[in-house]
């Protein structure tokens, strides 16, 4: 499990980018994961983001080629390795095409930066700090820049699963459901609508579903115990513990049924991210296995449910005020 402690990019055009996290893991597990080209292909990218090309020589001139596949396409990034200090320092370039209809003009296309990375241990976990540089970009890319930041967020909750769990070699995006939504009201205000329990019941769950909540303590080891009321009239118990709390940016829980519904468990996060006001959110759910989330997919509808469930969440938070 990776936890959010900093991160920071400079506004507007992104040029340097400095994220540390924290993973619970030996360090010599959290450098394999950027070493081992079947563990990359595991984590690397954003939520949902497959790698069917993952080849690495991770030795200093060794080369780095990953074709990234996400719902808008496919991103190739070829790469050098300069530095190599097992499991201390890692440092490589970066060249990702953003459009592979333009093959034929590169330099009008891509993003070329620099990766440092040091793996710091403390106290039997790894603490990890990625410094980017961007050596080369074009105004055609600019979107792709200040998005950086929440590629690597996204990419690094995924290197979190992965080094969690070193010998389970199922890919990611076969055990996850993603779900986004931009709502057109301020980040603090939904983030607050997530957490309160006067608001939460008003909106939380798919069309027709109401909620009613026993307990709610939003911290790391709080509960959030409440039951779902379907239209159908049947009753869903639920419990929520919380890993990680960090206002109004992220969220962390583990997810249980009780009773018939015992088998419903999973690992959710919720990030919460400001554009121009207005905020996009990132529900993301990691099963144990590909199974597991298949079951949850067909038997409790969890993609329709989501997107319901946020879109109430839209309709709630964008009246302008919380009463």
């Amino acid at each position: 499990m990776a936890q959010a402690l900093s991160s920071s990019a400079a506004e507007a055009t992104v040029r340097e980018l400095v994220i540390t996290r924290l993973f619970d893991a030996p360090r010599s597990v959290v450098f394999k994961a950027f070493t081992d080209s079947k563990r990359v292909a595991q984590w690397w990218g954003p939520h949902a983001f497959t790698n069917p090309v993952c080849e690495l020589d991770a030795r200093p001139g060794g080369a780095l080629h990953i074709e990234m596949t996400g719902p808008e396409g496919s991103f190739p990034i070829e790469g050098t390795f300069h530095e190599v200090v097992e499991p201390e320092r890692l440092v490589f370039s970066e060249r990702v095409v953003f459009n592979t209809a333009f093959h034929g003009q590169p330099d009008d296309h891509l993003i070329e930066f620099l990766n440092i990375l040091t793996f710091t241990e403390e106290h039997s976990k790894t603490r990890l700090t990625l410094h980017v540089r961007v050596l080369k970009s074009s105004p055609e890319v600019a979107k792709a820049i200040c998005g950086m930041e929440q590629g690597w967020s996204e990419s690094f909750e995924r290197l979190g699963d992965v080094v969690a769990n070193p010998f389970d070699k199922t890919p990611l995006a076969a055990r996850e459901i993603v779900i986004r939504r931009l709502i057109r009201a301020p980040r603090e205000l939904v983030f607050d609508a997530w957490t309160n329990p006067t608001h939460i019941g008003k909106w939380w769950g798919p069309h027709g579903f109401k909620t009613t909540t026993f307990a709610m303590d939003v911290r790391p080891g709080g509960v959030w115990d409440f039951v779902m009321h379907g239209p159908d009239g049947r009753d869903y118990k639920n419990r929520i513990e919380y890993l990680e709390v960090n206002r109004p940016i992220f969220l962390a829980y583990k997810h249980a049924g009780e009773g018939a519904d015992a088998e419903v468990q999973f690992r959710s996060t919720v990030r919460f991210g400001e554009t121009f006001g207005q905020t996009s959110v990132t529900l993301r759910m990691v099963f144990s296995t590909a199974q597991a989330c298949e079951h949850a997919v067909h038997v409790y509808h969890a993609i329709e449910g989501g997107q319901q469930t946020l879109e109430r969440l839209a309709q709630h938070a964008e009246k302008g005020s919380l009463p």
